[in-house]
């Protein structure tokens, strides 16, 4: 696990329970979940979520852990690479850090 990972997230169950933040403490990750009545500190976390449940999971039974990783690991490569995004001027994000690097 690389060193200064960030786990943004909104204010789920599952993401406050005890067992997950403590899993991600052994693990190293700091986790950043949105303040009570702040609806947009995690906003862009919270559209990425939305964007992968409706285009990737939602409707799909995944027989095991290991499609559904394939599936969100798919997802996550198509976000970066090529799907366009109106806040980064319909570009990739990864097209559009090429132009800001």
């Amino acid at each position: 696990m690389r060193r200064g990972l960030i786990f943004h997230s909104d204010r789920g169950v599952e993401y406050a329970a005890y067992a997950y933040r403590t899993r991600l403490a052994a693990l190293e990750i700091v986790q950043s979940m949105r303040r009570r009545r702040r609806l947009n500190d995690n906003a862009f976390v919270e559209s990425f979520f939305h964007s992968m449940k409706s285009e990737a999971l939602a409707k799909r039974l995944f027989v095991d852990d290991e499609t559904l990783r394939a599936a969100i690991s798919q997802y996550i490569r198509r976000y970066n690479r090529s799907r366009l995004h109106s806040a980064l001027g319909y570009r990739s994000p990864i097209a559009y850090e090429r132009i800001v690097a």
